[in-house]
């Protein structure tokens, strides 16, 4: 316990699933941590049963204020910033190359990508001004390093988070920060078993070796080794965690 003892920590998409385990987890280990999401109700309950050491503020990760806001509110209620989780992402209804519309991959190319792009540069900003370190993480997915079908939006987008962090992990290593990312596999969650967009991929499990979902838990745990200072010489590194699919 108290690897983040003294750390403030921004989870993006904590008002549920791995965002919250993620914000539950960090709280845990001593780190006072700030919660953004589009998800008021549900973001200011967990902030909530987190006591003084959380605070919610409704954020959108595709909008550069936004993120402006969260960082400046951030420094105000807690006096600095010392790390970040980029969780949010969305996943449209599966629909081929051939059928998407314009607007339906740019969605998910502003909040995947953009809002980790937007996440990265608004946070190291911060912690340069601070005078350096910190750790940023950057969630992918198993969709960054492999295709799959009636995904491309998606998959793009998953794709470019890699690009992201591994040119952001050179440029902001003169300056102490590390930036990584985590790729999950079909975690236990309503977006990574399919439920929220009307699927159903529990027929996946078969293909994953271990032969179950991944908890959300799991995957807090690894964003909690990256922020921590047991992953000090770890940058610029991805970090699977998908149960063996992609063996």
């Amino acid at each position: 316990m108290g690897k983040l003892d003294g750390k403030v920590v921004l989870v993006t998409g904590a008002a549920r699933g791995q965002g919250e385990a993620e914000a539950r987890l960090f709280a845990a280990e001593g780190a006072r941590v700030v919660l953004g999401d589009v998800r008021d109700a549900e973001g200011q309950a967990v902030a909530e049963s987190l006591g003084a050491s959380a605070c919610y503020l409704h954020h959108d990760v595709s909008d550069p204020q936004s993120w402006a806001r969260l960082v400046t509110q951030t420094r105000q209620r807690f006096g600095r910033v010392d790390g970040l989780v980029n969780n949010a992402g969305i996943l449209l209804p599966m629909i081929s190359l051939l059928d998407m519309k314009l607007e339906q991959y740019r969605k998910l190319i502003d909040v995947n990508q953009v809002g980790t792009f937007l996440g990265v540069q608004a946070v190291a900003r911060a912690l340069v001004e601070a005078g350096g370190g910190g750790s940023i993480v950057n969630i992918g997915s198993t969709a960054a390093l492999r295709g799959y079908a009636l995904c491309i939006g998606y998959n793009d987008s998953k794709f470019a988070v890699r690009g992201i962090t591994r040119t952001a992990a050179i440029e902001l290593s003169r300056h102490k920060i590390r930036v990584n990312v985590i790729h999950p596999g079909y975690i236990d969650t309503v977006m990574g078993r399919g439920t929220e967009i009307g699927e159903d991929w529990t027929g996946q499990i078969p293909n994953i070796p271990l032969g179950r979902y991944g908890q959300p838990i799991e995957i807090a745990r690894l964003a909690l080794f990256l922020l921590s200072d047991d992953a000090s010489y770890c940058t610029g590194a991805e970090f699977l965690a998908d149960g063996g699919e992609l063996a």
